[in-house]
């Protein structure tokens, strides 16, 4: 099993959600974050003030799947979040060891 985290644009939220489930994979979990990489931020104005935003907002998408769809949630998100601009955000794969169905006590794929 693999662990997906993808940091994406809000804007682009939808458009995975929509991808994903398009290709069969309904489970995820979504959380607002913020934090900065090449993109470093930006510069506002507030009632003539300018200001720095340090940490631009961004959705964590995370998605646990079998090792055989690791390659279809990849390149799904990939396809669906790009805009070719720097700030598309980033994925990240990681194996899991186990997981488990609160529920029911199934583990494993089982649970998935």
């Amino acid at each position: 099993m693999k662990k997906i985290e993808a940091i994406v644009r809000h804007f682009k939220l939808e458009d995975v959600k929509n991808a994903l489930t398009e290709h069969g994979i309904h489970g995820m979990t979504v959380t607002e974050v913020r934090g900065f990489g090449r993109q470093k931020g930006h510069t506002e104005m507030y009632r003539g003030t300018e200001y720095t935003v340090d940490f631009v907002p961004k959705v964590k998408i995370e998605v646990v799947c079998s090792d055989g769809s690791l390659q279809t949630v990849v390149d799904t998100i990939l396809q669906a979040a790009q805009t070719g601009q720097i700030g598309d955000g980033k994925i990240f794969v990681t194996d899991l060891q186990n997981s488990i169905r609160i529920r029911t006590g199934e583990t494993g794929e089982e649970a998935l």
